[in-house]
């Protein structure tokens, strides 16, 4: 079977005894980084085979460790520091062991982007996890503009190099959100900055950005979001409206009701427009 074993982001103290105890019973650790991971099992006394796992391997090795796994082999996965899975090639892996009836068990421990939303004074209720954004500009618009109107806490991934970059972008598209910055979260050098997004692009334009960041940032304000989109019914012609819904299957009787609930007004008021003229 497949163990997917969380492993800390930084302070060691934070591996679970369980996790321990998998990774000295398995009989072969899958580990995103090699190096970086040997570090971690030799500070522990572990001694169990390392394999590679990794980005640019994930399809290959996967088939290499399911093969592994059906002759009865144990695999335990870990990434270079984490939950395995988020936001890492281990996900490919636990898909193809799914499809191959292959058990996946997961043992919980440490996520960045949990640990920063518990720690960001934000609202933690709901939340949208959206890691690294994309690097090609037509995809990073296209998430971005998908950001805009979520009234859920967003997640963000950052390295140190691009932080200044993405702090404009999520300005410019988001607008003034309240932010959390945090750095090198469980390390010796943690911190939890609270501040606007303008603020941040701020500072960061004059002091360089050092370690790995989280940026929890604030959703939109449903409210203010449902005010707008009230706003953007009323400058549209009643039987364009209901015509929308139409052309997406709806009956003329459900599209009414839709275009009744956009606009805030009850369904007799659409019928009535609609039937005196008054478009």
């Amino acid at each position: 079977m497949l163990y997917i074993c969380a492993t800390p982001i930084g302070n060691l103290k934070d591996i679970t005894q369980r996790v321990l105890e998998t990774l000295e019973n398995a009989d072969l650790i899958a580990a995103e980084d090699t190096r970086n991971s040997l570090h971690l099992l030799t500070h522990f006394g572990i001694r169990t085979p390392l394999t590679s796992y990794h980005e640019y391997n994930k399809y290959d090795k996967a088939e290499t460790l399911i093969r592994k796994m059906k002759e009865g082999m144990d695999v335990a996965l870990i990434s270079d520091a984490g939950t395995p899975g988020i936001s890492d090639p281990g996900e490919v892996l636990v898909r193809r062991c799914i499809e191959e009836g292959i058990t996946v068990s997961s043992l919980p421990g440490p996520a960045a982007c949990i640990t920063a939303l518990t720690m960001s004074g934000l609202p933690t209720g709901r939340f949208s996890f959206e890691a690294f954004l994309p690097a090609d500009k037509k995809e990073r618009k296209r998430i971005l503009d998908e950001m805009r109107d979520d009234t859920r806490t967003l997640i963000v991934y950052e390295a140190p190099h691009h932080l200044e970059a993405t702090l404009k972008d999520l300005l410019d598209v988001l607008g003034d959100r309240p932010l959390a910055v945090c750095r090198e979260l469980t390390k010796r050098f943690e911190s939890v900055e609270r501040m606007r997004l303008s603020e941040a692009v701020s500072y960061y334009g004059e002091n360089e950005a050092r370690g790995e960041f989280v940026l929890v940032i604030g959703g939109r304000d449903a409210a203010e979001l449902k005010k707008e989109q009230q706003q953007q019914w009323e400058n549209m012609p009643v039987e364009e409206h209901v015509a929308r819904y139409e052309a997406e299957g709806h009956d003329r009787k459900e599209a009414m009701k839709l275009a009744a609930l956009d606009r805030g007004i009850p369904k007799r008021e659409i019928y009535n427009m609609l039937h005196k003229g008054e478009l």
